[in-house]
């Protein structure tokens, strides 16, 4: 893992989240759709989940996240040089939501784009960003994950739309020196795969180019349960693998937030101690893009992430898409 006397890194100098003020509980979608508290949460873990009320876009959402994370870093928007946002739930078809949020921050120099990965939007933007990084291109990057898939249900679908909501949460990124050891600060390795033959697994029924609408999210429930443990730790094993560190070696384990059930078989196949596992889908429910940075601020926020620790990411979405990244905070 080294590359002479010093080896750049992609060091974490900021984070930032936010959340719609609207919340729905499972008690609230009793009363709109064919379902119970206790169905929900007994298959999935879930009983709150924000809502994105009218005017709140994806990047008016993605913008308030950004500007926590610059100001948790002591920056603006002038000193990024490379905004990435993953989202599948884009204010429009073009531009991209990142170009939006670069004019809302006062990005006046650099790179905006977009990643589409669905849920594993987040983990392959941070992936892009560092490679930016390490490079040498870029300096500081500002990557976000955040979506409004509240808009993309089926509000007659009790299977689906009792499972996700609305949100955003925000890195800041900054290339600095390191010895290259897994000692140092900053992202240490990153896996990302994918697979196109699932996408009736997972999808949304609807786009520019076929039904010329947005469409609606449909998926089949227990194929994506199957597929997902055995993807998102082969990529966690790949990431111990680079690093020569083990399940032992981690401080905190921050994956997807999709299902309770899924955090906990995939912790428990890899031997990840309970108490390392930062769960946040209680309260957010499944924001896709969103659901990783958002689970990350809430632990650095109240104190469980501190610098140094070791601290695993991961996710899996539609697609299918999943990958892992391995970070010393």
């Amino acid at each position: 893992m080294t590359s002479g006397p010093t080896h750049m890194r992609s060091v974490v100098a900021g984070i930032g989240s936010f959340l719609p003020a609207r919340k729905v509980s499972n008690a609230d979608l009793e009363k709109m759709v064919d379902t119970t508290d206790d169905w929900i949460v007994q298959r999935t873990g879930i009983r709150n989940r924000h809502i994105a009320g009218e005017g709140e876009t994806t990047s008016v959402l993605a913008t308030h996240a950004a500007n926590a994370a610059l100001a948790d870093a002591g920056l603006t928007g002038n000193d990024i040089d490379l905004l990435i946002v993953a989202t599948s739930t884009p204010d429009y078809t073009f531009p991209s939501t990142a170009t939006q949020v670069q004019a809302a921050i006062g990005m006046l120099h650099g790179a905006a784009f977009d990643v589409q990965a669905v849920c594993s939007g987040f983990v392959f933007a941070m992936a892009t960003a560092d490679k930016f990084l390490m490079s040498g291109s870029h300096r500081r990057a500002l990557v976000i994950g955040a979506e409004t898939f509240s808009r993309l249900l089926d509000w007659n679908d009790r299977t689906t739309c009792v499972l996700f909501g609305d949100g955003a949460g925000a890195v800041v990124l900054e290339a600095r020196e390191g010895a290259g050891t897994i000692k140092d600060r900053g992202m240490l390795t990153t896996h990302l795969r994918s697979d196109g033959r699932h996408r009736e697994k997972l999808y949304v029924d609807g786009g520019p180019s076929t039904t010329g609408t947005v469409g609606h999210l449909r998926m089949s429930g227990r194929d994506v349960f199957r597929h997902a443990v055995s993807m998102v730790t082969d990529v966690m094993v790949d990431a111990f693998a680079a690093t020569g560190t083990t399940a032992e070696d981690l401080d905190w384990f921050v994956p997807h937030q999709a299902n309770r059930r899924i955090i906990d078989a995939s912790a428990e196949k890899l031997g990840i101690a309970p108490g390392k596992i930062v769960v946040t889908v209680d309260q957010h429910g499944n924001t896709s893009a969103a659901s990783i940075p958002l689970a990350l601020c809430a632990a650095v926020k109240d104190g469980r992430i501190k610098a140094g620790d070791l601290v695993m990411i991961e996710a899996m979405g539609g697609g299918f898409t999943w990958g892992s990244a391995l970070i010393r905070w």
